[in-house]
């Protein structure tokens, strides 16, 4: 009962900030946007995260998981009617600043809740499952998106993102309340930095905050390369929705790609099949190779979330397994923070293409960083 909550409100929160996130670009574009500002449109999104994430996780180990969720989606929903109403850059970027604080609550305790009900043997299958309902929100938002925008306003896709999140505001209400507060005592936030010095943890929130700055970056800069290339605006929503169907496909073949090859490996050639697919993006307008590609990187993308998500929590100490996952949080914000703003500089500099080159580049040198100890000593 509490997992199918839990993944409920994940569907209709992801479709909600997918539908949102795939259309941003385009209406501050209309705006009057330049490519540096879509970077730092793209980063404003994670500043506050990445400076209460640790502390959203300690406050969900306190108070237990429904009050953050249930407030966070409501600062969702006022995150999507303050564009709605008041159509300009400034609206954007207030709605992005507190999207984002409020999407670190839901997202931290909606993880700790899964991670709390579940055992070690049944946990991989459960984040696999969070996965999944991520990446069918990453689907259906998209295609919602590119089909309002196209025909009615981009402003429309707020509107009704409002309305949507009622759903899952309602829906919270049936989260169970655990607290640990009896376990807790007081830590500074050099103990939870001090956490990174496991190796274990370290290689996870590595991995995690290359994938997600790489999704980030794809749906901050593919509709303005797409546009370039005459692309409309649903069929950029249909290919970014390819991307979450991939996911979800690898996602339920990931517990059996996991068992065979070991998550090292699965990992390690995840990332590289999406660095692959960022650097030949330029090479082609074609919609249909677009959409291949798309769907290449999402089968890249798909594995790392669960799989750090998963070794994040069995690494943590059991008091403190909403802090870990809010420093994981935090690591992949750093990211997503750092990432936008050097990219827009970037894509402001030499052009929207040299965003897919560097990105691709970053992904497959990232690899080094994440590999297994054996074979890194045997590549030296």
């Amino acid at each position: 009962m509490v997992v199918h909550v839990v993944l409920l409100i994940v569907l209709f929160f992801q479709t909600v900030m997918n539908m949102t996130r795939a259309i941003i670009s385009l209406y501050a574009t209309e705006l009057g946007a330049s490519t540096f500002d879509i970077g730092m449109l793209t980063a404003v999104y994670a500043f506050f995260p990445l400076i209460f994430a640790i502390h959203a996780g300690r406050i969900a180990d306190k108070v237990g998981d429904r009050l953050p969720v249930f407030l966070g989606l409501i600062g969702i929903a006022v995150g999507m009617a303050i564009p709605s109403y008041f159509p300009s850059l400034l609206a954007l970027y207030i709605s992005q600043l507190v999207v984002g604080i409020a999407a670190i609550f839901i997202t931290v305790s909606l993880q700790n809740i899964l991670g709390n009900v579940s055992t070690e043997n049944n946990r991989d299958r459960y984040y696999s499952y969070f996965g999944m309902s991520v990446a069918l929100g990453a689907m259906v938002g998209p295609v919602v998106a590119g089909y309002m925008g196209e025909h009615i306003s981009f402003s429309s896709v707020f509107f009704v993102s409002i309305f949507i999140m009622t759903i899952p505001i309602i829906v919270s209400l049936y989260i169970p309340v655990i607290r640990k507060q009896g376990e807790i005592k007081k830590i500074s936030l050099t103990s939870s930095v001090g956490l990174l010095k496991m190796p274990i943890l370290r290689k996870a929130l590595i991995a995690s905050a290359l994938v997600l700055y790489s999704k980030d970056i794809f749906i901050a800069y593919f509709p303005l390369f797409a546009m370039e290339h005459g692309i409309s605006t649903s069929m950029i929503g249909w290919i970014i929705a390819i991307q979450g169907f991939a996911i979800i496909l690898v996602r339920l073949l990931l517990p059996a790609l996991t068992a065979q090859l070991g998550r090292d490996r699965v990992l390690i050639t995840s990332i590289f099949m999406a660095g692959i697919s960022f650097l030949i993006v330029p090479f082609t307008g074609n919609v249909v190779l677009l959409g291949a590609l798309s769907g290449l990187m999402g089968f890249g993308l798909g594995c790392g979330q669960p799989l750090s998500m998963t070794t994040t929590y069995n690494a943590s100490p059991k008091s403190r397994t909403g802090e870990v996952l809010g420093l994981r949080l935090a690591s992949n914000r750093l990211s997503q923070l750092i990432a936008p703003i050097f990219f827009g500089l970037v894509g402001a500099w030499a052009g929207v293409l040299s965003v897919f080159f560097i990105s691709g580049t970053f992904l497959i040198g990232g690899l080094f960083a994440i590999k297994p100890e054996k074979e890194r000593k045997l590549a030296s």
